[in-house]
């Protein structure tokens, strides 16, 4: 049954496909495991300015909410991406070099909303492939340029971001060039699995960062983030695991409409959202196999409140982008609705983790809303 929140305009759906006595097993295990997300883990340490990104304690916000604490994992320094999406796109480089013995001859492609193609184009320029990255027309020509500055060819396809998943699928089959998605279709699946264990690592980094969440939101999207921070905590703890929320723009809920629909599928449309990492209306199926069962909740939230969430970050001090606080602002969203908190069991003794996946990836964007620049902003105290 579907929570309408007319307060902030968000909806919840409690899972009806969730069955949390499924143990994570050999068919979950194949797709995502705890294994692979320790040998990703001790690659991306290796890498030169590997650093844990923060897990900041947002005080206020937790009083405000009614509960014991917020947390919010900040990624908005990752690397030089400012990103958690190099995690996966650039993991699965090089997970796809060392498979191949050499970086000769290889071409990367992939479709983008913006950040998993920086990813790509950086992880390329690392180990010296050549990258061809398709976005399609509502990516903001910050976010291309930025994918170009790391040396990759930028294409622009027609409409959205599934039809530039499309067209890049098209041109890798005329070229020979491989595909580094973090999206998985029939007969595509192995690299989408090295992009998700990437992302498992940001569930590794907190464990040690912070105490052990009652409750995590986290970003929709095609479900690969989801996923990864799920299969960490479904495969170390069971039932006894976190709650785990995911959280879509209201635009672009291919996974709302999936969990509503009990199985696979898609939504159309433009897609046209400020949460530009999330517009995405055809769910991985690799991700849907593990959040179908796995996920308790999906929420959606209209662009109002991630621009608002990202205002008030930024009062405390933190320069956080449009899709990166999509988790945190699905909670804020529901926090003072009853209903919601007893459908999630949310009380005063919750302890929320939140994933900021990226910081102001687009400046001119993140000025527009918030009406400062990114430096300002964490010139301040956190």
């Amino acid at each position: 049954m579907i929570i309408d929140i007319p307060a902030s305009g968000a909806r919840l759906l409690p899972n009806p496909l969730l069955d949390r006595a499924k143990p994570y097993g050999p068919a979950e295990q194949a797709i995502l495991s705890l294994a692979g997300a320790r040998k990703a883990h001790a690659t991306i340490r290796a890498w030169d300015g590997y650093t844990p990104t923060p897990l900041k304690s947002l005080g206020s916000i937790a009083r405000d909410t009614g509960v014991a604490q917020v947390m919010y994992k900040h990624e908005g320094k990752r690397f030089e991406l400012k990103s958690f999406k190099a995690m996966g796109g650039a993991y699965a480089v090089q997970r796809l070099v060392e498979q191949r013995g050499s970086a000769e001859g290889l071409t990367v492609t992939c479709a983008t909303d913006g950040n998993h193609g920086r990813a790509v184009a950086w992880g390329a320029r690392r180990l010296g492939v050549k990258a061809v990255i398709y976005v399609h027309e509502h990516v903001s020509q910050g976010r291309a340029d930025a994918i170009a500055a790391f040396g990759a060819e930028v294409r622009r396809a027609p409409g959205n971001y599934d039809d530039a998943v499309r067209a890049a699928a098209v041109a890798a089959e005329e070229n020979g060039w491989t595909i580094v998605s973090d999206t998985s279709w029939p007969g595509y699946d192995i690299i989408p699995r090295d992009v998700m264990q990437g992302y498992a690592v940001l569930a590794l980094e907190a464990e040690v960062q912070g105490p052990v969440p009652t409750h995590i939101f986290v970003q929709g999207g095609v479900g690969g983030l989801a996923a990864g921070i799920l299969s960490y905590h479904w495969e170390t703890r069971g039932a006894r695991r976190p709650v785990v929320v995911v959280v879509e723009p209201d635009k672009a809920d291919c996974l709302f409409v999936s969990a509503k629909a009990g199985r696979w599928t898609t939504v159309g449309g433009d897609l046209d959202t400020i949460m530009a990492g999330l517009a995405c209306g055809e769910p991985s199926e690799l991700a849907w196999a593990l959040l179908a069962p796995g996920a308790d909740a999906y929420e959606t939230i209209p662009d109002a409140r991630a621009a608002d969430t990202m205002r008030r970050l930024a009062d405390l001090g933190i320069a956080a982008g449009e899709s990166g606080v999509a988790g945190l602002a699905g909670f804020i969203s529901l926090a003072g609705d009853e209903a919601a908190r007893v459908a999630l069991g949310i009380d005063a003794t919750s302890r929320i983790l939140c994933f900021g996946t990226e910081g102001a990836t687009d400046p001119v964007i993140y000025r527009d809303i918030v009406g400062r620049e990114a430096a300002e902003v964490e010139g301040r105290p956190a």
